[in-house]
């Protein structure tokens, strides 16, 4: 269980899925990514996850009172990485840390591909 709270009225647990699905969530809704890819890319074949799967392209590890998330992202062509890379990782701990009451360590990125999302026009 990444978050455990106790109230005078009773005990609050957040799952890793929960927090997974919110900081996925979050990510998409940055510009410049095209989507999140399977934390277990392997042979380098990327696969696109639909947005009702986007917690599988996040690993959530609860260190005591903190935790530490990583995102498996594809990014836009054209856009430019870092920045896109900088941008999820303030949106996602921001939302974590709103929803969930959790403070956010550490938001690692890891850029999985690059897509063209529009074809260019031939003349």
């Amino acid at each position: 269980m990444a978050g455990n709270f106790t109230t005078a009225l009773g005990k609050v647990e957040i799952s890793d899925a929960v927090i997974a699905i919110i900081a996925g969530t979050a990510a998409s809704e940055c510009y410049g990514l095209v989507g999140m890819a399977a934390r277990n890319v392997q042979d380098g074949l990327i696969d696109l996850l639909r947005q009702e799967h986007y917690e599988r392209g996040v690993e959530v590890e609860a260190k005591g009172d903190e935790l530490i998330i990583r995102l498996h992202i594809v990014v836009e062509y054209g856009t430019k990485i870092s920045e896109v890379a900088h941008n999820v990782m303030q949106r996602v701990k921001y939302a974590v840390e709103t929803a969930c009451g959790i403070t956010v360590q550490r938001v690692d990125v890891r850029v999985e591909g690059v897509r063209v999302t529009q074809p260019r026009d031939e003349k």
